[in-house]
């Protein structure tokens, strides 16, 4: 009998982030070719989310200080990536998620900043 789970996404574009020990940091490129595989949380505030930068048109708005409240929420059954402006939030995210015991989570480096260097298509939406 074969098992019909569906294979959970792996990220394989990951690099240790340099301010936080245990937070693995994935690329704009990656997030953007597998969006569909990828729980996407954006960690900025509302004003941000819809701003300049615009954001990912799948990601989630939960606003950094909200995160503790909304933490349960989040879905699990994909890699969860944490979106912000320049990635420190994000990364700040990613970790408070670790220590909660979330698994399979990661920060997006350089944040909308470097997904719009990349010139990675955005929604102000």
């Amino acid at each position: 009998m074969y098992c019909l789970l569906p294979m959970l996404y792996e990220v394989k574009l990951k690099t240790q982030n340099p301010h936080f020990e245990n937070v693995q940091d994935v690329e704009p490129t990656e997030v953007f070719e597998n969006a569909s595989q990828l729980t996407l949380i954006d960690v900025r505030e509302q004003s941000e989310f819809n701003g300049d930068l615009g954001h990912i048109a799948s990601a989630t708005l939960i606003i950094l200080h909200t995160i503790p409240d909304h933490l349960k929420s989040i879905p699990t059954d994909k890699p969860i990536v944490f979106v912000c402006r320049s990635g420190g939030r994000s990364a700040q995210a990613c970790a408070f998620a670790q220590q909660q015991g979330l698994k399979n989570v990661y920060n997006m480096r350089g944040g909308m900043m470097l997904w719009n260097h990349f010139q990675l298509p955005i929604t102000k939406e």
